[in-house]
């Protein structure tokens, strides 16, 4: 059984140098060659969008006034930081990043609070895994701390478009491409980092009902020796045509299996948890471990280090498999199974289609442990409580 990560404390929790952030110092700053915050060039659009109407948003398709755009090539390293009117890209059609997928990408959002502050939600371990995703695609290293004080300053610049909704908030999608113009399969002599910013509301069109899961080891989602635990473009579009399939059956999300025993891994683009009553008969909170196929989701994190806070149930990372599952329903030991994720926070499941058979997962319609998680992250994200995770714009 993997070890869980100790809750945080006023001397592990985020932080960002010469913010006014709400949390103590981290130690994001990296001793490596890097753009800097202080030579940021800011270009301010002349014209601007009319803002959305927070009750039609759907996810991903609005995007706000700026964007942060940072060159990088291994001739001349990191070019100043700007953040310029929102546009498009001008890449080479040999562009590394098209033909063999030097991607990477990073999802947060920031939110507005009862107070009108604009906050983010743990964006510092945004950074470590964008940096370990770019060391994996074999892109340039970046001060973890520099990259984040641009995305706030872009906030900043775009604040006005942070929705006045608890049921809304601004996706921050960081972007990282190798765009060395040459058909070479090598690491790229030249990279863009990039950020845009989209007003979003529910991810899933059921909004906050339960989601239906295929289960089918037809196709699999990642593997030992991958980049599964990388947020990596490849592994979402490579993902794309299972999803279709799932849909075909009447499902919303695919179940990814893994191994000949049917490991539980992730749903869809979200990690999973399962709260039931084990073999030994103890009320446990259970997810899949980081063994290198799963991706060490912020949300994921926060509900471990929130579960072992309280210290009402075994809080564990540990395999599961498919026959766990079907055992525990006949036994009724499943209280609840939900995901987890940035687009989504915690979102409920009420059925798994497995081998034909369709598996009925409770689903508490008060009191139930994923809408408690969910108002409990939430009331962070939106700082009606106050917490060391949030991280003031």
């Amino acid at each position: 059984m993997a070890s869980v990560p100790a809750p945080a404390t006023a001397t592990s929790a985020p932080s960002l140098k010469a913010t006014g952030a709400e949390v103590s110092s981290n130690g994001l700053a990296d001793n490596i060659q890097s753009f800097k915050a202080c030579d940021l060039e800011i270009t301010v659009c002349q014209t601007h969008k009319p803002k959305p109407d927070t009750a039609g948003l759907t996810f991903g398709t609005m995007f706000t006034d700026h964007m942060l755009t940072i060159e990088w090539s291994a001739q001349a390293g990191w070019q100043r930081p700007r953040i310029q009117p929102f546009g498009n890209l001008s890449i080479h059609p040999a562009c590394s990043a098209l033909h063999y997928a030097v991607q990477l990408f990073e999802g947060m959002k920031a939110y507005r609070g009862p107070d009108n502050r604009v906050r983010l939600f743990r964006p510092d371990l945004n950074m470590n895994r964008m940096l370990k995703s770019a060391h994996r695609a074999c892109l340039p290293g970046f001060d973890r701390a520099e990259l984040l004080e641009c995305i706030r300053r872009l906030v900043e610049v775009d604040q006005d478009w942070v929705p006045h909704s608890d049921s809304a908030s601004l996706y921050i999608r960081p972007t990282f491409l190798g765009t060395e113009p040459s058909l070479g399969v090598k690491r790229p002599s030249q990279a863009l980092l990039f950020v845009i910013l989209s007003p979003v509301g529910s991810y899933f069109s059921t909004g906050a009902k339960p989601v239906a899961l295929w289960a089918d080891c037809k196709y699999i989602r990642a593997w030992r020796g991958g980049t599964g635990d990388c947020k990596m473009g490849g592994n979402y579009g490579a993902s794309i045509f299972a999803q279709y399939e799932a849909v075909d059956y009447g499902c919303q999300q695919v179940l990814w299996l893994h191994g000949d025993d049917h490991q539980i891994t992730e749903v869809g683009t979200m990690n999973l948890f399962l709260y039931w009553t084990n073999e030994k008969g103890e009320e446990e909170l259970a997810t899949p471990p980081l063994d290198g196929i799963i991706l060490p989701g912020i949300t994921r994190q926060s509900i471990l280090e929130l579960a072992l806070e309280w210290r009402e149930f075994k809080v564990c990372e540990r395999y599961l498999t498919m026959s766990d599952l079907r055992q525990a329903l006949r036994d009724n030991r499943v209280k609840e199974m939900f995901g987890s994720g940035t687009a989504c926070v915690v979102s409920p499941v009420g059925r798994v289609l497995y081998m034909g058979e369709n598996l009925r997962i409770p689903c508490p319609p008060q009191n139930s442990l994923a809408s408690r998680l969910l108002t409990e992250l939430t009331d962070i994200q939106y700082g009606r409580t106050q917490s060391q995770w949030s991280f003031l714009v």
